[in-house]
């Protein structure tokens, strides 16, 4: 029992944790603006249930566990859980999500816990823009959040821009020059239907290959494509030849990536997510807090990874979704 391998021959290797429901954002394709989290303390995994759980995925071959949220930031003491899954042997990658609101003044010691890299949402330049669409964030402290990264040798920090037509579509190459200029990556995700919120930004759907054509047409002779690593993501990389910059699409509309799906997800309350487009979904939280041995869970684990499904159906059906709102599922 050393391994995760699901009924299509994927193995995993890679845990998203959401540790907070919670966000000091509201971006309108992520939650519905009333959209209100009601999560009692009790029902949120403890730092010692996280690590508990971390412990027993690495010693099934996970080796990647990625802390969202919500905003993981928010999750009070949250250099104690960075420290503590960082002596987890097995565990060699602790990358962060995040809005980097909070960045400035974790950064470095996140660095120093074994946090080694961060993806960064900014989804505008413009800082009215950028207010509107995470209702009422500040564009100056995040620019100066992911500054702070930077600074504190995080490597690669990735800026992750959510596409909208209509909305920000106007800034694909002025958020590449961003990017160039800092020496980061950027990647161009497209909005899915996941939650109330995600459904309805469906309509401002903008894919990956309009987004594409816009980046050929300024650096097309400088872009070579990337091989992907076993324990990235679904994105498909570009590098722009001359810069440090990788440019890359995150398409779970356009293209159904699921063939190369090494990862599985844990909520905030311990639920054991298979995938983003499917209901499915264990409680490590209760198994954990029944006195349930570590072999009986990883047992759990590995039966509850035979009901992973080959692929999402993103772009042909929405109503296998769940009405759980994206930032409480860690997406």
């Amino acid at each position: 029992m050393n391994q995760i391998i699901d009924p299509f021959n994927r193995k995993i290797t890679y845990l998203r944790v959401s540790v907070t429901d919670h966000c000091n954002y509201r971006c309108h394709y992520c939650r519905e603006e009333d959209h209100v989290t009601h999560t009692k303390r009790s029902e949120v995994l403890s730092f010692e249930e996280i690590a508990k759980i971390v412990k027993l995925f690495a010693e099934l071959g996970v080796t990647k566990v990625r802390l969202t949220g919500g905003e993981p930031l928010l999750r009070k003491d949250i250099l104690d859980l960075t420290s503590m899954l960082g002596k987890i042997p097995g565990i060699n990658d602790i990358p962060l999500s995040t809005n980097a609101h909070l960045l400035p003044s974790l950064a470095t010691q996140l660095r120093k816990n074994g946090v080694n890299r961060a993806n960064i949402s900014i989804d505008s330049l413009n800082s009215k823009r950028f207010k509107e669409i995470t209702r009422d964030g500040n564009l100056n402290t995040v620019i100066k959040g992911i500054d702070s990264a930077i600074l504190a040798g995080m490597n690669p920090i990735k800026l992750n821009m959510v596409v909208m037509k209509g909305v920000n579509d106007d800034e694909i190459e002025s958020m590449v020059e961003f990017a160039i200029n800092r020496n980061l990556d950027i990647r161009f995700i497209e909005t899915m239907p996941i939650g109330l919120a995600g459904i309805e930004a469906v309509d401002r759907h903008f894919s990956e290959k309009d987004i594409l054509e816009r980046v050929y047409k300024i650096y097309g002779d400088r872009l070579k494509t990337i091989s992907s690593k076993q324990t990235d993501g679904p994105a498909k990389a570009l590098h722009i030849e001359g810069t440090s910059t990788n440019v890359a699409t995150i398409s779970a509309v356009s293209n159904n990536f699921c063939e190369s799906c090494n990862r599985v997800r844990l909520t905030a309350k311990g639920e054991l997510i298979l995938c983003l487009g499917q209901k499915d979904s264990v409680s490590l939280r209760d198994a954990v807090r029944s006195g349930m041995s570590d072999d009986d869970i990883k047992k759990l684990i590995l039966n509850a990874i035979t009901k992973k499904p080959e692929k999402h159906f993103f772009n042909s059906a929405i109503d296998n979704i769940s009405s759980r709102q994206m930032v409480e599922i860690g997406g």
